[in-house]
């Protein structure tokens, strides 16, 4: 009886790590594209009204931005970010995705700190496409349409120079 026993709790172990593995490869994020690959279609609604698809945006550099309201770091790089886009205008797009954020409370907040580019929550696509679990997280996209380079946390000026290089060259 004790072999037996010990059979059938080493079977039922088996059987339910089988059913959690299947279980996670279900939920478990799809693969993002790597660097070099098509970067992944997203697009948002920006809190203007707009709509913005990154595959519209081909032919030109994008840098994709994802930022909350209550992210202090997101805060910190801002005016970063928003003097990186006007220094740019005409030459990289820059995109704002809002990640998991109260929509009352971002465009409060863009109302006192507006960004100058198009910030909206992602409608297709987005962060888990990106496999972003966490604000700042920022994506450059060469006028191929392909990703050229990620950074997760706060950028600098010297950082965010070296990845627009990437992609404007």
């Amino acid at each position: 009886m004790r072999l037996g026993g010990a059979i059938a709790l080493v079977a039922s172990i088996c059987l339910l790590g089988l059913v959690g593995a299947a279980l996670y490869r279900a939920h478990a994020p799809a693969p993002i594209a790597s660097v070099g690959q098509a970067a992944p279609d997203i697009v948002i609604h920006d809190f203007d009204g707009q709509t913005v698809r990154l595959s519209a945006l081909r032919g030109e550099p994008v840098v994709i931005d994802f930022w909350a309201s209550w992210c202090l770091a997101c805060r910190q790089e801002a005016q970063l970010l928003r003097t990186a886009a006007g220094a740019h205008q005409g030459q990289v797009q820059f995109v704002g995705v809002d990640f998991n954020d109260d929509e009352s409370s971002a465009r409060s907040y863009l109302q006192s700190d507006p960004a100058g580019f198009p910030i909206g929550p992602a409608v297709t696509g987005g962060s888990r496409d990106y496999g972003v679990s966490a604000p700042p997280a920022a994506f450059f996209v060469d006028a191929h349409g392909r990703l050229a380079a990620s950074f997760t946390g706060q950028l600098d000026g010297d950082s965010l120079n070296h990845y627009l290089a990437m992609v404007t060259t």
